[in-house]
């Protein structure tokens, strides 16, 4: 009997986790509370949410964070947002995206220094997969995205 108790505790357990959101849920409630703030992109991938894009100011930066802080099942934010020089207004059409071949060639230098973790590119969009270290995942995504690519794909499983 104390056996059946202890098994019907930890199946409890389990049911219980993976009962938590999945990373399309979350992705699908970020987007609609950020539908009003232009400019600004959110991947999701194992609960880790990354912002990337342009944030006209850090106040604007900051609440972003914290308004995808709050969503639930999110585990922890990498704020890539830029921030423009306040004299250079951001104009969308004037953004500068590397060319694949420039992109490739740059970011297998970047990953190089991340054991475990590979990278591809095609048509401007950098899609990272592999493992790494939660300490080394903001790092790793800030000097990707100074790159200039259209987008990143996070697809590495934090260990």
């Amino acid at each position: 009997m104390k056996m059946k108790s202890i098994l019907l505790g930890i199946c409890l357990a389990f049911s219980l986790v993976a009962c938590g959101p999945k990373d399309a849920d979350i992705q699908k409630d970020i987007d609609a509370k950020l539908r009003d703030m232009p400019g600004v992109r959110v991947a999701v991938q194992d609960g880790v949410a990354t912002i990337s894009g342009i944030c006209k100011d850090d106040p604007f930066k900051q609440n972003v964070e914290s308004t995808v802080k709050g969503i639930k099942g999110v585990k922890s934010v990498v704020n890539n947002c830029d921030i423009p020089e306040p004299d250079a207004a951001p104009d969308p059409a004037a953004i500068v995206i590397n060319s694949d071949t420039t992109l490739d060639k740059s970011v297998n230098e970047v990953v190089k220094a991340y054991n475990g973790v590979s990278a591809t590119v095609a048509d401007g969009v950098v899609t990272l997969s592999g493992e790494i270290k939660r300490n080394e995942l903001h790092p790793l995504m800030q000097s990707v995205q100074e790159l200039k690519p259209k987008k990143v794909e996070n697809k590495l499983t934090i260990k």
